[in-house]
């Protein structure tokens, strides 16, 4: 792959694009979690932003790709997407893989960050069960994602440039691996808490 990657308008754009998404992430989580302690305001504005990006990126990528392709879609929302494709070329046209995982991610994966965020307000008692399943299909998506091209030595990543290898595939793909990681932990540590209270409960009683 050919070096490139210079910061210009449309890497701006893009990155001006997931800034705001992310901001109006933030403003609707700390909005719903006021009196609430901060991992869950953290929390609700991380899948805020998550719900965002699932529905109002990745989900008009599904439909271009299902009606035609990126490259030669004329839409607003393809040129982030055609930004994207210079560090993954597979985004670019319709590989079957990443469209599988993406209609996965969009709606099975955006669903869910919805229904925790109701699950966290409401206090429900399912709320770790559907972070679970969040993380771990957050956690697949980004597996199958790029498992089957590096099986194949690579051939459609970017890795010269700086930008497209340590910021669009880096930290944007990391993020989704290491904030699922960590609310994997998080709910293990709460069932285990979960768990010695019933057990020191039972026991009182026996």
């Amino acid at each position: 792959m050919h070096a490139g990657g210079e910061l210009g308008a449309a890497a701006g754009g893009s990155l001006l694009l997931c800034a705001s998404l992310l901001a109006v992430g933030c403003a609707l989580g700390l909005r719903l979690g006021r009196g609430r302690g901060a991992a869950d305001r953290g929390l609700l504005s991380w899948l805020c932003f998550n719900a965002l990006v699932h529905f109002a990126l990745e989900g008009p990528y599904v439909y271009l790709s299902m009606v035609g392709n990126i490259t030669h879609s004329d839409a607003l929302i393809a040129s982030l997407w055609k930004e994207y494709g210079k560090a993954d070329a597979r985004w670019l046209y319709f590989d079957p893989t990443i469209v599988s995982v993406e209609i996965l991610t969009v709606v099975l994966g955006g669903s869910l960050a919805l229904v925790l965020v109701y699950a966290i307000v409401k206090e429900k008692h399912y709320r770790h069960f559907v972070q679970i399943t969040l993380c771990v299909c957050e956690l697949y998506g980004g597996w199958m994602t790029f498992c089957p091209d590096w099986l194949m030595g690579s051939p459609n990543l970017n890795t010269n440039s700086w930008l497209y290898f340590w910021v669009y595939l880096v930290f944007f793909n990391g993020v989704w691996v290491l904030i699922p990681g960590l609310l994997l932990w998080q709910s293990w540590v709460e069932l285990k808490k979960m768990h010695h209270k019933g057990s020191n409960s039972r026991k009182k009683f026996q």
